[in-house]
């Protein structure tokens, strides 16, 4: 049987591949390290910044500067999980130019030590009485050492918290709480790096007020790839499966690929229960098994071409066996050995810090319910290597069958699946900075705007290639008053747009409701979800968020749509995403607010599924979505009451319940229903 490859990317981004990521300055930084140092005299630092873009080595510049110059006696790194504490290994900085060294005492690197958590305490103990200066320990350790000997036995330290998504503001949360004291307390310096700065659960990360305390670093995805001097476009796709995904994972995997497999948690929908017998029908479906190499481990396997793969398998149960295969695959004289391993087969392993340059495919079966967990197994694959042009990700999902008793989890897997495309689209586009348009706009120095230049009678678009950001005008936005809006608006849009994109009745109805009017999502549903998330901001600054964001996603998406020409799954160029915004901008009479708002922000999601999902199974979805949906709830229709005020201010006059624009009619339709249910008594006093 020949398996019909699939090959239709959600999302295909390309880069110019200008170098500048590798290049080191004097001091023998990078980029991102040298905007991060500029930063080390602040007392709580936020670095975000993508995997792959040397963020243990920014911190171990500033720790160094912050014990030798700002007064500090010691630096305390915590990390999530025992293996990312080699990242914090020993480093000759001085050789590439700086002026120290960067060194851990053995006994001080507890992610090393054997023993459990509990046990390691006493060691942070004897660590804060020596004279020694670092010490690395994992997050799980450090929150039992604070809860032993109490927040102010690390006054005048840094603590450096790495992979910092792994903390929330929930009061269940035993770090965030930890350093929502800490902060409190005023006696340290923190320093929090992450990859991924939103979490699968949609907790905050801070509280707010926390959060004010932070200086952040961003350097975007865009930079960092943008910057590469070999990777150049990098595709994401989700394809739809029946039946074992075993028997169908030939469509996606590609054995020429170096790839990393993350098969299905047991527990999944996706699982047969029976992860060895999976991992061994992979390996059966690759070719004819020749045995195990006994120096490192990896299973060998001939393809019907003759070729020889070298698989490393993580799954198995066996202790001895899967140490042996690990230790194989961090062997430090075989990093750069493109040929040491061909397929990495893994399940709950190789997410999180794991570097392997070479990884062209991160290939997950079965949706990860974590946002967070999706951006960090991407990063697999997005490190730069010679030879490497290309890197994909792909989830693989089980089609919503209907005989399946399951078919809500199956429905809920792929409107996840979505969100997380349309948010990594996000995440891997130049950063947006928005600009009402006015008689006193002008050209910004740095920016191309296009052939024939900036242009005083319309809307603009200009592109900075340097820092891979676009300069938008928009009609009739409302710029942001307060300091934590303006910060929202030029740092956290993505964290809104997660937040949106994850809300199940905005994407349900996004794709799938025909007779939605799109305002209710960009601005009923979007503006309730903005409330929620900063009720400190005033309705001004709440609008000013909502319409930044909107923007946002929204030119995202007519881009792609632009870029992709349609049907062709090939971008055109890799300046495919900057043409596509600009020629939107164009074809419209002029770019304006309320324009962004009558785009559906889902409607390129569904042209993807539409080619990814069996069109019976696509009918399936939208009739199971469909026999769910409620008419106009209170909380709708006062949301819509308040907009038709507005209308009202603006106009001289009510919204007219027979007009001819949908939305019109629809804020003319909630200001009855909010009239009818505050007559019921439905919202109380």
């Amino acid at each position: 049987m020949t398996i019909k490859k699939k090959s239709v990317p959600s999302v295909s981004v390309s880069y110019a591949r200008n170098g500048s990521t590798t290049k080191s300055n004097a001091f023998g930084m990078r980029p991102m390290q040298e905007r991060a140092f500029e930063k080390r005299g602040e007392q709580y630092l936020l670095i975000k910044s993508p995997p792959a873009s040397g963020k243990s080595r920014a911190l171990m510049f500033i720790a160094l500067d912050k014990l030798a110059n700002q007064g500090l006696t010691q630096a305390i790194i915590v990390v999530p999980e025992k293996s990312i504490g080699s990242s914090f290994a020993d480093e000759p900085l001085a050789k590439f130019g700086f002026w120290a060294d960067w060194s851990v005492t053995p006994k001080w690197n507890l992610c090393n030590a054997p023993g459990e958590d509990g046990g390691k305490v006493n060691s942070v103990g004897a660590f804060l009485e020596s004279d020694d200066r670092v010490l690395v320990c994992t997050h799980a350790t450090f929150r039992f050492a604070v809860d032993r000997f109490g927040v102010e036995a690390f006054d005048n330290r840094l603590i450096a918290v790495d992979e910092f998504h792994h903390v929330s503001a929930n009061p269940d949360n035993k770090l965030g709480l930890r350093l929502g004291q800490f902060i409190a307390r005023n006696k340290v310096h923190i320093v929090a790096m992450t990859g991924s700065y939103f979490r699968g659960d949609a907790e905050a990360v801070l509280a707010p007020q926390d959060e004010a305390n932070f200086d952040t670093v961003t350097y975007t995805y865009y930079e960092q790839l943008n910057g590469y001097e070999y990777l150049k476009s990098l595709d994401i796709g989700y394809f739809f499966y029946s039946g074992a995904y075993s028997d169908d994972i030939l469509a996606v995997l590609d054995p020429a690929e170096k790839t990393i497999i993350h098969i299905p948690n047991v527990n999944s929908r996706e699982s047969t229960g029976q992860k060895i017998k999976e991992v061994e029908h992979i390996i059966e479906e690759l070719g004819e098994w020749q045995g195990i190499d006994p120096a490192t481990g990896f299973q060998l396997v001939k393809t019907p071409e003759g070729r020889i793969l070298r698989i490393a398998d993580l799954v198995d149960d066996d202790a001895a066996k899967r140490d042996r295969v690990s230790a194989a695959l961090k062997d430090p004289a075989q990093k750069n050995n493109r040929d040491h391993v061909d397929i990495i087969i893994a399940l709950g392993m190789a997410k999180e810090g794991f570097d392997w340059i070479w990884c062209e495919h991160a290939l997950t079966v079965g949706y990860r319910s974590s946002l967070t967990e999706i951006v960090q197994i991407i990063g697999r694959a997005t490190r730069d290597a010679p030879g490497k042009t290309r890197a994909r990700f792909t989830n693989l999902i089980a089609e919503p069958d209907a005989s399946e008793e399951a078919v809500t989890e199956a429905i809920n897997d792929t409107l996840k699946a979505i969100a997380a495309s349309l948010l990594m689209e996000q995440v891997l586009a130049p950063r947006f900075e928005f600009k009402p348009k006015n008689p006193q706009s002008g050209p910004v120095e740095g920016f191309d705007y296009g052939e024939g230049g900036y242009d005083p009678n319309k809307t603009n678009v200009g592109f900075n290639e340097e820092s891979g950001q676009f300069q938008i005008e928009i009609k009739g936005l409302v710029e942001p008053k307060s300091e934590e809006a303006q910060r929202i608006c030029q740092q956290d849009l993505n964290e809104v747009i997660a937040a949106f994109v994850q809300d199940k009745p905005a994407i349900e109805r996004g794709l799938f409701d025909e007779e939605l009017v799109p305002e209710e999502l960009t601005q009923l549903r979007l503006g309730k979800i903005i409330k929620d998330k900063y009720p400190e901001l005033d309705e001004e600054d709440q609008e000013a968020v909502r319409q930044h964001a909107i923007a946002a996603l929204n030119l995202t998406q007519q881009a792609k749509k632009i870029a992709l020409g349609g049907d062709s799954a090939e971008p055109n160029a890799n300046t495919a995403l900057i043409d596509g915004v600009r020629k939107f901008a164009l074809s419209v009479t002029e770019l304006d607010i309320d324009l962004i708002d009558r785009i559906n922000p889902f409607q390129e999601a569904y042209a993807i599924l539409a080619k990814t999902m069996s069109e019976e199974s696509l009918k399936q979805v939208a009739a199971a979505i469909a026999a769910r949906r409620t008419n106009l709830s209170p909380e709708d229709a006062l949301q819509l009451a308040v907009r038709a005020r507005t209308f009202l201010k603006e106009r001289g006059r009510a919204p007219s319940i027979t007009s001819a624009d949908a939305w019109e009619k629809r804020m003319a339709e909630g200001a009855v229903a909010f009239l009818r249910f505050k007559k019921e008594g439905r919202y109380g006093e």
